[in-house]
């Protein structure tokens, strides 16, 4: 086999080969690939070294494309072409979301344990979405040829990742000095982004944090689920915060003045003034001065609609800044409106950018490992993960989060299994 070095080097290696217990006949399907044992325990797979894998994944995530993470391998004395740059950071990518799949399955059994890292900490926990374009294939190429018949057809689509960030808090409510977040994203859908939320606060230890604040804009898929993921921790009510972004309900404040139609003028004086009511706590001064003002408009007007969802937020106590702020808790989302920016605007959205799904969801999973510098540790767990088992299957669906929460059926951390003595076991490299 051949075998690619991080200083460019490139040797041909004979040596033993492992197959899969079981074959398809149909190319590499569920069974994986083989094994070549004497590489494995030096973490070589795929013909790459553990070292070059991970400078091409890096890079691949830090630089705007593969062609320019091309371009510096080459400058540092490793050159290849583009497309064993994908190749490699594909395969990379790949291995990161199969061993998330695996550790939220894990988290499932009750085989994941709880860390100490947020035990007595103040935490902040955020989730939110951005915007990639995503393509996906609906015809294959046929043959070789060239032309339109022979062409890929491919349908193209804005698609949402979203995006959570855990963070430990000063007593200012901001990023503790010192202090590095925890971020992590998907394509799917809400079930599977707050599911992967609650994983990660588990895994942490938020259970034991003295106070876990929700911070959100008013996106309904967020309020939707909090509690299914508050109970699925394991939080108690006293222990948690939720606390709808200070800008967004100034917001809403701003698009009920302006759906009154009044004078430039007199509605900047309002907007002030409900302003101020608001930052101070007063938030049914602010409902009721607004139905005041909207008192003769029609119910379909659109203020009204404004006013409910103020008024909504209110009932729900995320509206309680005063306290928030007496208390040393945030009252803005910019933790995780940067991490959106750092992690998706600034890497996958992007003027000509067509992703497939599964290759975004991996720069975005390699991206956040990179840029909260947890990457080492990252790659040191993939090849533990991946060292007894290579086959890759990271899709996973999480379960109704609103049907459940709606259902008699109680939500509780998932309790640990019992599992069957082992004899000496022997992992494979």
């Amino acid at each position: 086999m051949t075998l690619r070095l991080l200083g460019g080097l490139v040797v041909w290696i004979t040596t033993v080969y492992c197959g899969p217990t079981v074959r398809t006949g149909q190319r590499r399907r569920a069974e994986g690939s083989g094994l070549y044992p004497e590489l494995a325990v030096l973490g070589i797979r795929e013909g790459v070294s553990p070292a070059l894998a991970s400078e091409v994944g890096r890079l691949t995530a830090l630089l705007p494309s593969y062609a320019v993470a091309r371009e510096e391998l080459h400058q540092r004395g490793a050159p290849m072409g583009i497309k064993v740059v994908h190749r490699i950071a594909v395969q990379l990518g790949a291995e990161l979301l199969t061993t998330r799949t695996r550790d939220l399955h894990r988290y499932r059994a009750g085989a994941l344990p709880a860390g100490r890292e947020l035990a007595g900490k103040r935490v902040g926990a955020a989730v939110d979405g951005g915007r990639t374009r995503i393509r996906t294939v609906i015809r294959k190429q046929k043959g070789r040829g060239k032309g339109k018949k022979q062409r890929r057809k491919f349908r193209v689509e804005w698609r949402e990742p979203k995006v959570l960030i855990i963070f430990a808090m000063d007593r200012r409510g901001r990023l503790a000095p010192k202090s590095r977040p925890w971020i992590d994203g998907t394509f799917a859908g809400p079930d599977e982004a707050m599911e992967l939320l609650a994983m990660h606060l588990h895994r942490l230890g938020a259970a034991t944090a003295k106070v876990v604040v929700f911070l959100a804009d008013g996106a309904p898929w967020i309020w939707d689920r909090l509690d299914w993921v508050t109970q699925r921790v394991g939080l108690k009510e006293q222990q948690t915060a939720r606390v709808l972004d200070w800008c967004h309900a100034v917001h809403h404040i701003s698009l009920a003045l302006e759906a009154l139609g009044l004078p430039e003028a007199e509605r900047r004086r309002l907007y002030q003034q409900l302003r101020k009511w608001l930052r101070a706590g007063r938030t049914e001064k602010v409902v009721g001065q607004l139905s005041v003002l909207a008192w003769e408009l029609p119910e379909e007007a659109p203020v009204w609609t404004e006013i409910a969802y103020v008024e909504k937020h209110q009932l729900a106590d995320h509206l309680n800044y005063a306290t928030f702020r007496r208390r040393g808790l945030p009252i803005g989302s910019g933790a995780i409106e940067s991490a959106v920016r750092r992690i998706i605007n600034l890497r996958l959205k992007g003027n000509g950018l067509l992703w497939l799904e599964e290759n975004a969801e991996a720069v975005l999973v390699m991206r956040a490992a990179v840029l909260t510098q947890r990457w080492q540790e990252t790659l040191e767990h993939v090849r533990t993960t991946m060292a007894s088992d290579r086959r890759l299957d990271w899709h996973w669906q999480s379960p109704d989060m609103p049907a459940e929460l709606k259902s008699e059926r109680q939500i509780a951390p998932p309790v640990p299994q019992p599992t069957a003595a082992q004899g000496s076991q022997v992992d494979a490299a």
